[in-house]
């Protein structure tokens, strides 16, 4: 159940009244070609980068994905050479150099915060706080990259009031479908966040299960009961993405169970444990005793621990086997559709 989390590039869509075809050696001959220029270095390693999450969205050829992932990079990296090698327009150096630190940003981005981001992967499947750290890191990872969009947009504003370039407000198709990628991972984020908190419980159960520690097992149980409940209620007042119920009917699946496994199910095992607990303790007393010294009593309360210990073995295996198979259906259940969700909403793009 591992995330596909990207931070987001997003497009600076300056459009303006001069779209001179842009050439190294001439792009000083005016500030919309000066300006045109800049966006098109731009953009052609937004287009790269956004073919990337295209791929990791739809495909399921590693192969593939690694070699989208090292098209982005190189895009970035001919992306700040192009803009490095940019003169100045006629001494004014203000929009270049915010256009290079926009771009050194998403490298930096995209090569070690986008690294570390990965690399966090596993620790975030220790605990719902981890992963919830994991996913405010993705999160905030994204809102620099559009503070860093938002400057230059009004580094581009500031040029183009300065020397009279009219630009035309218009959003691109790449942006829109930028934009829209940005969308789908928020809203996948917020129903997988309800799913791991209670599927990590469940996790924590099993491991009390086996240990049969009653005590901890009743500690989880009511916590999971607890997130079960919360997390429903999140799920029936979140508004289906883009009429879609796919995700959240998965969501609203595997909290339903977890909430029949903390109030029905559980309390089953938990009662077998304590049968068993039970009858360790008579039998230990019972063979303690010599022959002679056993009454009636002692054997009647020893044959009905027996026979209450059998009817509870057959209650917790078929309680247990019950509980594994939903489980694993549950599981594999969020999976494909957590995967149709990303591969039916995010944009393709080439």
């Amino acid at each position: 159940m591992k995330q596909l989390l990207f931070p987001v590039f997003l497009v600076s869509a300056w459009i303006c009244t001069l779209p001179t075809p842009a050439k190294a050696q001439d792009i000083t001959s005016d500030p919309g070609t000066y300006m045109t220029a800049i966006t098109t270095a731009e953009t052609n390693m937004s287009k790269a980068y956004m073919a990337y999450i295209s791929a990791s969205a739809h495909s399921g050829r590693k192969r593939k994905i690694d070699k989208m992932r090292e098209q982005a990079v190189s895009s970035i990296i001919n992306c700040q050479n192009t803009i490095t090698g940019f003169p100045d327009y006629k001494g004014d150096n203000s929009l270049r150099q915010s256009s290079l630190t926009y771009v050194q940003l998403c490298y930096k981005i995209f090569n070690e915060d986008y690294a570390h981001i990965v690399n966090m992967e596993d620790i975030a499947q220790q605990s719902y706080d981890d992963m919830q750290a994991y996913l405010l890191l993705q999160e905030a990872t994204n809102d620099t990259l559009k503070v860093a969009n938002q400057r230059i947009t009004q580094a581009g504003n500031t040029f183009a009031a300065k020397y009279n370039v009219r630009i035309i407000s218009e959003k691109s198709e790449l942006a829109e479908k930028m934009q829209t990628a940005d969308n789908v991972s928020d809203y996948r984020d917020k129903v997988y966040l309800l799913f791991f908190k209670c599927n990590w419980e469940d996790g924590q159960l099993v491991e009390a299960i086996n240990q049969k520690n009653v005590t901890k097992i009743e500690q989880v149980r009511s916590a999971l009961d607890k997130f079960a409940i919360e997390g429903l209620a999140v799920l029936d007042t979140l508004h289906n993405y883009e009429n879609d119920p796919g995700l959240v009917n998965a969501g609203k699946q595997a909290l339903t169970f977890y909430k029949q496994e903390a109030e029905t199910k559980i309390p089953k095992v938990t009662d077998f444990f304590l049968k068993e607990e039970n009858f360790t303790k008579l039998k230990a007393a019972m063979d303690a005793k010599a022959d002679n010294q056993r009454t009636q009593q002692d054997v009647d309360a020893y044959n009905k621990a027996v026979s209450d210990m059998n009817d509870g073995v057959n209650a917790y295996n078929e309680t247990n086997n019950d509980l594994n198979s939903n489980r694993t259906a549950i599981n594999e259940n969020w999976t494909e559709a957590e995967r149709q969700f990303t591969d039916k909403h995010t944009p393709y793009y080439e």
